[in-house]
């Protein structure tokens, strides 16, 4: 199967819902249990899949529609402001994710078009130099392809988990 030519559009509200579905396709892979079509964090997802693909200065997702799937890859990147430094005044740094394709149409190039879009949104419409994402053992050649490279210092994370006394959703 090929969808050619490969045709990437950015992605508006309407698309949410599919974003998360790839969202949960993503996660699926590596490794998380996402739970079932009703699981809570879905709905929360596709709120806030909608919520900032309403502030396109600072959020864009690129998609590639199937005919007969509908939207089947996509790459979002975020605009994040952070301290102005020697190297960035302007504080603006660029973080990638939810590079997925479905699973019916992979390997034909699609999560590479859309990573393509998105870099060229970071370079002509926002003022970000520096981006980062986090690889996957099966996207590490694609986005090394694009020339992302290990960080000059090693990213840590501590995770804190719900608050407590508090679960997912709760007041």
């Amino acid at each position: 199967m090929t969808i050619s030519p490969i045709t990437v559009r950015r992605s508006g509200t309407a698309d949410a819902a599919a974003l998360v579905r790839l969202r949960a396709l993503m996660l699926e892979d590596m490794g998380a249990d996402v739970g079932d079509e009703n699981a809570p964090w879905r709905a929360a997802a596709e709120a806030w899949f909608t919520r900032r693909l309403g502030d396109p200065s600072n959020f864009a997702v690129f998609v590639v529609d199937d005919p007969e799937l509908g939207v089947v890859s996509c790459a979002a990147g975020t605009c994040d402001s952070r301290a102005p430094g020697p190297t960035n005044p302007g504080g603006l740094h660029g973080h990638v994710f939810n590079i997925c394709t479905d699973r019916r149409r992979r390997r034909l190039g699609l999560a590479r078009a859309c990573l393509d879009a998105l870099l060229a949104w970071y370079r002509t419409e926002t003022e970000v130099r520096t981006i980062d994402l986090n690889a996957t053992s099966n996207g590490i050649e694609l986005y090394q392809s694009f020339g992302f490279d290990a960080p000059r210092y090693p990213a840590l994370q501590l995770r804190l988990g719900p608050p407590l006394g508090r679960g997912f959703g709760s007041d």
